[in-house]
């Protein structure tokens, strides 16, 4: 469930990488449905504990300010139509959209790759293929194969960016561009002329990847091959949670499946689980917060990012409620 749950940075990726094959469309079974109910009931009862656990469309409201908030799934989906329909009255209101991503933060990631390929590729004198185990390097040889990459193209590459090729590559749109309810958010501000904005500078995604040590990058990576045999699987669940609006439901049952993993420890799993939650979620939750309530100083403002930043105790929608903001549910579609 690891490169399920970095979607979120990964598609911007999906904008960067055009030499990708064409993906297929996830098929497959709802794990959560089909684990023990005794372990299910405690997965949900863990999942509920925090705030706001469930449901994707919120809006916050402080004096005369008002944020519609969006828990976003990067990938195509028929039912996002249904969402999208249920913001068109945000979208008319909106003074701006505020995404992970927008045009221009994709453009600047594009220059600073080609500018900086360190960014992406080992220093000199180091490849993938020396610092894996032998066994580990087939492994992820037959992984990117199986998904028409060639291992010999990546083994340059730093850990964490193979680690979003492979989850690029399990499945998404058939044509193999970019999806999701995200980019129908930003083709509808387009098509009414309203700002988009990102939430986050283009380089974020390096310093939160290229400050990892290049072992704790070899542990995820490991994580991400080890969930290999029941990718669609996951990917499927994850979908099935989310158009269920079980956000924080996603988060546990990634933590509890990463616990199982052949080859993987509990206590390696937590540690996989903390990290990746503090540097990919709750830092990034903490930095969004001036930027949706600046915008909101300038006028009615829709949000749309990653589902899994909306609940817990470092959720968004929690970290606006301590700032004053009054939170209610946006009624679903």
């Amino acid at each position: 469930m690891l490169r399920r749950l970095l979607r979120p940075l990964c598609a911007i990726f999906l904008a960067l990488a055009s030499g990708l094959p064409a993906l297929a469309e996830c098929q497959g079974h709802d794990l959560i449905a089909t684990m023990a109910p005794g372990d299910r009931a405690a997965l949900v009862a863990r999942a509920d504990a925090v705030p706001f656990a469930r449901g994707n469309l919120w809006v916050a409201r402080r004096g005369d300010q008002v944020v519609t908030l969006v828990g976003t799934y990067h990938m195509d989906d028929p039912r996002h139509a249904a969402t999208l329909a249920a913001l068109q009255p945000a979208l008319k209101a909106a003074h701006t959209l505020l995404v992970e991503a927008g045009p221009d933060e994709i453009a600047a990631l594009q220059d600073q790759m080609r500018a900086n390929p360190g960014l992406i590729v080992l220093p000199p004198g180091q490849s993938l293929y020396q610092t894996l185990p032998p066994e580990t390097w087939s492994r992820l040889s037959a992984a990117l194969k199986a998904r028409g990459i060639s291992g010999a193209v990546v083994t340059r590459l730093r850990p964490w960016y193979i680690m979003m090729l492979l989850s690029l590559s399990s499945c998404g749109p058939p044509d193999g561009q970019p999806g999701g309810l995200d980019m129908m958010l930003m083709t509808a501000a387009r098509d009414r002329a309203l700002p988009v904005r990102g939430l986050e500078p283009a380089e974020t995604v390096f310093d939160i990847f290229n400050h990892l040590t290049l072992d704790d990058q070899v542990a995820l990576l490991n994580t991400a091959l080890a969930e290999a045999a029941t990718a669609e699987d996951g990917m499927f669940t994850m979908a099935e949670a989310y158009f269920r609006g079980e956000n924080r439901l996603m988060w546990e049952f990634s933590a509890w499946e990463t616990a199982r993993l052949p080859g993987i420890s509990p206590d390696q799993a937590a540690r996989q689980m903390d990290l990746l939650e503090r540097t990919v979620i709750t830092n990034r939750n903490r930095a969004w917060i001036p930027v949706i309530e600046s915008a909101a100083a300038e006028g009615p403002v829709l949000a749309g990012f990653g589902a899994l930043h909306l609940a817990g105790d470092d959720g968004v929608l929690n970290l606006l409620a301590q700032n004053g903001w009054a939170i209610s549910p946006l009624e679903a579609p």
